[in-house]
């Protein structure tokens, strides 16, 4: 196979041996490229049975995906930036100077990441969920039998009943969801095997994981009571402190995937964080004054400036474009889990969320201007705000419309967050909320709750210039990510779950890097705000 000029750079598969020359040859057995001068080395080992055939003989058992764009050639490239197999004349044209592999490289790379994922959905996420599944007929049961002992309640009976039967409702609904759930999982991992067996490149290079999405799992219910007795209780003053709708509330902690069955591997792997992040895609945006991205799916992603919200794919192509109500750029923008738009408009003082095309206003916040936003596991929302005269900041937890939660001082009674000033806020897996206080040139993670958990204030590296956190996200490791664009430091921080500095992402010719988010398989995307462009980054191994 001849190598193209300009795959020179990239990573190609080499001969096993030398690592060098291009392999011509394959041991089936082996399960190895070599070259014609090292096979002869390889057959040394007398001990071993070998089988070494020519790699077109193995090529050609493989199903070759169609070019796109050129019907009648086959895809021998893959290209990583556009995420899609590529022919030859693709390669000098479209392709110039994008980030391409062979696509017997990317084959097998992309072979182990389906094998991964197979081994994910059926030791770990499978299982789980039919944990969860089990659990709910018992605690229906346990409800019902409550139910009947109430009587003793006398003028509360009706009352606590009736709560018990909205709580049996709402479990109803869980089964139903993890019941198609467990559906979907079924179907993915009957496909996976499928795909694997036909070692088919173009089926391979079509794949898509879902188990990011499956990871997500429902709440663990838990229905537990407080102390029921004859007295008088008063319900809404129970429900404005638990979050809750009824005195039965629900103990709810989202399920660990890492949290398996006996003898079960431990999934997703604890990754490596890479030595030298590479960035592998490089969106164009156009904006003025580009401030923030956020992925709606793995393929798309929505980025915020000037005036307008714009929604780019990996080729830079522009596929639809939002106005605000006021004409003036939102503070921050997030995605539902159905996929709409959310943003905050600090000038009107509303949440508005973008459904087809059309913007509704979600919550008015009154003399209350937003800042960040994100979404919660729960599909909720943590904004975090100012009053009018800067001199309060504190951040509200919504579901839907109403508010549940407000998060502003420690438990000594001090402000959490300094007033005024950007902020930007993100949920951890661990239901940590994070936000970035620039004014404060610190990050402040609170527990689910709204205990104060730390404070991270720059590296230890960091003596002379400033840390000046602008937008966070963290990844499926509960990793958190600063951007951090003061002066010179062009730098995204890297922390651990319990606010430890792990390293600086620095050497991607970063400039400005403002908005910051993560897609379903931790590449990290960087908006920014010096050259208007979105860079998507790899910093797992």
């Amino acid at each position: 196979m001849t190598m193209d000029p300009e795959d020179s750079a990239q990573e190609v598969v080499c001969c096993i041996l030398c690592q060098d020359s291009v392999p011509l040859m394959y041991c089936e057995v082996c399960d190895i490229h070599l070259c014609k001068d090292c096979v002869e080395k390889h057959l040394l080992d007398v001990y071993k049975f070998h089988n070494v055939i020519p790699l077109k003989q193995y090529w050609g058992e493989l199903n070759y995906p169609k070019c796109r764009r050129h019907h009648t050639k086959e895809c021998d490239h893959y290209c990583q930036q556009c995420d899609i197999p590529i022919c030859t004349r693709c390669i000098s044209r479209k392709h110039l100077g994008h980030n391409k592999v062979d696509i017997l490289f990317f084959f097998k790379s992309k072979t182990k990441t389906l094998q991964s994922d197979l081994c994910e959905l059926e030791k770990s996420i499978y299982p789980k969920y039919q944990e969860t599944a089990s659990s709910i007929p018992v605690q229906k049961a346990d409800l019902n039998e409550l139910s009947k002992k109430l009587t003793s309640l006398n003028k509360r009976e009706d009352v606590w009943n009736k709560e018990i039967q909205t709580i049996i409702k709402n479990l109803n609904k869980m089964e139903n969801v993890i019941a198609h759930t467990v559906s979907e999982i079924r179907h993915s991992i009957a496909a996976l095997k499928k795909i694997l067996v036909s070692e088919d490149i173009r089926l391979i290079s079509e794949y898509k994981s879902r188990n990011a999405e499956f990871r997500k799992m429902p709440p663990n219910l838990r229905v537990s009571l407080t102390n029921f007795g004859p007295r008088e209780i008063n319900i809404d003053q129970l429900i404005e402190e638990f979050d809750s709708l009824s005195a039965l509330y629900f103990k709810t902690k989202e399920q660990d995937y890492s949290m398996l069955t006996k003898g079960a591997e431990s999934f997703p792997p604890d990754r490596s964080l890479m030595d030298v992040p590479q960035v592998i895609t490089v969106i164009n945006t156009g904006y003025k004054y580009l401030h923030g991205v956020i992925c709606l799916n793995d393929e798309n992603v929505w980025t915020n400036g000037d005036d307008s919200i714009k929604l780019f794919n990996l080729q830079s192509e522009l596929v639809q474009s939002i106005h605000t109500k006021t004409g003036k750029e939102p503070r921050d923008i997030a995605v539902t889990k159905s996929g709409d738009l959310v943003y905050t408009d600090y000038h009107e003082r509303t949440v508005n969320v973008v459904k087809n095309t059309q913007v509704e206003t979600l919550i008015s916040v009154g003399h209350w201007k937003p800042h960040g936003v994100c979404i919660t596991s729960s599909d909720g929302l943590l904004v975090v705000m100012d009053n009018d005269d800067d001199k309060q900041t504190r951040v509200v937890r919504y579901s839907g419309s109403k508010k549940k939660q407000r998060i502003q001082y420690n438990d000594k009674g001090r402000p959490l967050y300094s007033s005024g000033g950007i902020k930007y806020i993100t949920e951890n897996k661990n239901l940590d909320i994070c936000v970035s206080d620039w004014k404060a040139d610190a990050v402040v993670v609170v527990n689910q709750a709204g205990e104060h958990r730390f404070t991270y204030t720059g590296s230890p590296t960091t003596t002379v210039v400033f840390f000046r956190p602008y937008d966070i996200t963290t990844d499926s490791q509960s990793r958190i990510l600063v951007a951090d664009c003061y002066l010179h430091n062009n730098r995204i921080h890297i922390l651990d779950i319990d606010g430890q500095f792990l390293r600086y992402i620095d050497n991607c010719q970063l400039l400005g890097p403002w908005g910051v988010c993560v897609d379903t398989r931790d590449n990290l995307f960087v908006a920014e705000n010096d050259t208007d462009r979105v860079k998507k980054i790899q910093y797992y191994v």
